[in-house]
């Protein structure tokens, strides 16, 4: 399994089992706060793109990806509809 369906795997879980004290839990939760963090974090993948090198780009578009993975589970969205949508554009 590839590592984003295992992490949507894991959120989908955390989802449908919420652990009091988790950071997606609290995400999840508050939807505000979610497309914040991805919005913060999409600016700091820009500024390490122009700034910061590639091994500061890999930390911060890995963490893009997990705040958007947590989007996606939020809204029932899974990485194959991104990727049907994708293969659609060919």
């Amino acid at each position: 399994m590839n590592e984003l369906k295992s992490l949507e795997a894991l959120l989908k879980d955390r989802k449908a089992n919420p652990k009091e004290g988790s950071y997606t839990n609290t995400l999840l939760n508050d939807q505000e706060e979610l497309v914040k963090k991805v919005g913060e974090e999409s600016v700091e993948v820009i500024l390490a793109a122009l700034q910061q090198g590639p091994e500061r780009l890999i930390s911060e578009a890995a963490d893009l990806v997990y705040h958007l993975s947590v989007l996606l589970v939020a809204h029932d969205v899974s990485w194959d509809d991104i990727e049907a949508e994708l293969a659609s554009r060919k």
